[in-house]
């Protein structure tokens, strides 16, 4: 199964682009799934068909589905909203503050991966295109199987020792509700899905990343660093679709300052992201809503080639040996010396911190009792070195 993830700055037209890529998808014979996973849903505008919390079949080929978060937590969690609700209202909060608080944060995220994870599994389409919330949301998105490994973890050890507590002093110390069986088995469960999710996310082959910039100056300036945070979680980003671009030919007497600003947008966006594949929507300033609107922005943008394509392949991190050391190359875009740093977690992973943004990588078994000796940027790379203890030894 083929996955499409659209992200970008708010207001660039990821759903138009994500909805006319869909459309296009599904007339060419793919079994296709539009997602939505941004809580300010604006697919259903877009297609101009409503669309809610299950899949909706729009088109022949075509299904779509918008991330309802009230019908998640009533169906996929419904053991964990229940635990939680209960044990906010044994805690004084009232019935209806209580259920409001059992959604919790990341919850949407999560469900949106996981239908990817049953999609994957059942074989039901060929191609996912998932529209996404901007940005910073998109991010926490992308990232959530490698943090939630960690929370869900130390989260289900936490409720097996409370469990085991409660054994001994016969819940005579313990003021809150224990969790039941099905709960912890939600939890782990939860923990072991992320594992297969990751395993998706981060493979080429079946998930890229295509952001969608404007030829404006604070759009580029946060592409470049939506470019380094992606790579940092291992994502590959495979294009730029650069979206509301003015035709050339339009009449220069009105558009004619704005085209020069695009010109120079233009060679920004050129030198900052080249040689990676770029594609371009031309359109005038309108509303790109509706079906023939759509399948006109995807002859736009892809003229008559498959949107499914796969651009790029290459992984963001690779490891590797130089000379006397292991050596972790991470591929970090646009970030620079001074937003980098390192901490050894124990001996089996390695957090590396780029700005706001954190990543818990999993080191391999060979890595794993190697010592680090240092890093280093060079061009847009950051090379972590271990030594290697065989040639010590030699």
């Amino acid at each position: 199964m083929r996955i499409i993830i659209y992200t970008g700055k708010g207001g660039v037209g990821k759903t138009s682009v994500s909805a006319a890529t869909a459309r296009r998808l599904a007339a060419m014979g793919y079994r296709t799934l539009a997602m939505s996973t941004d809580a300010a849903h604006s697919l259903s505008d877009s297609l101009e068909v409503q669309i809610g919390g299950t899949v909706t079949n729009i088109a022949e080929n075509l299904d779509a589905l918008e991330i309802d978060i009230i019908h998640e937590m009533e169906t996929r969690w419904k053991d964990i909203e229940e635990y939680v609700k209960i044990f906010m209202e044994s805690q004084g909060m009232n019935e209806l503050s209580a259920k409001e608080m059992a959604i919790l944060p990341g919850m949407e995220l999560i469900s949106a991966l996981f239908h990817v994870l049953d999609y994957e599994r059942k074989g039901d389409y060929d191609v996912v295109v998932m529209d996404t919330a901007p940005t910073a949301e998109t991010l926490r998105l992308l990232s959530f199987p490698d943090v939630s490994q960690w929370y869900m973890t130390r989260l289900y050890g936490l409720f097996k020792k409370l469990i085991s507590l409660a054994k001994f002093t016969i819940g005579r110390f313990l003021d809150f509700p224990l969790p039941t069986t099905a709960v912890l088995k939600s939890l782990e469960d939860m923990n072991l899905k992320m594992h297969e999710v990751r395993d998706i996310l981060q493979d080429p082959e079946r998930t890229t990343i295509r952001i969608v910039v404007n030829p404006e100056r604070m759009v580029i300036n946060e592409t470049k660093r939506a470019y380094s945070y992606l790579c940092l979680y291992g994502l590959t980003v495979e294009c730029l679709i650069v979206n509301r671009m003015l035709p050339e030919n339009v009449d220069m007497g009105y558009f004619s300052e704005k085209l020069n600003e695009q010109k120079k947008y233009m060679e920004m966006i050129h030198q900052g992201f080249d040689p990676m594949r770029m594609f371009h929507a031309y359109q005038m300033p309108t509303e790109m809503m509706g079906p023939e609107k759509l399948d006109a922005l995807a002859r736009t943008i892809f003229g008559d080639t498959d949107p499914s394509e796969v651009y790029a392949t290459e992984s963001p991190m690779k490891f590797g040996t130089e000379k006397d050391h292991y050596v972790l190359s991470l591929k970090l875009p646009f970030a620079t010396k001074g937003e980098i740093e390192l901490y050894r977690s124990h001996d089996t992973s390695l957090i590396v911190q780029v700005g706001s943004h954190k990543r818990n990588i999993d080191l391999p078994l060979v890595l794993k009792s190697s010592e680090l000796i240092g890093a280093e940027m060079k061009d847009d790379t950051l090379k972590i070195k271990f030594r290697r203890e065989d040639k010590d030894e030699r």
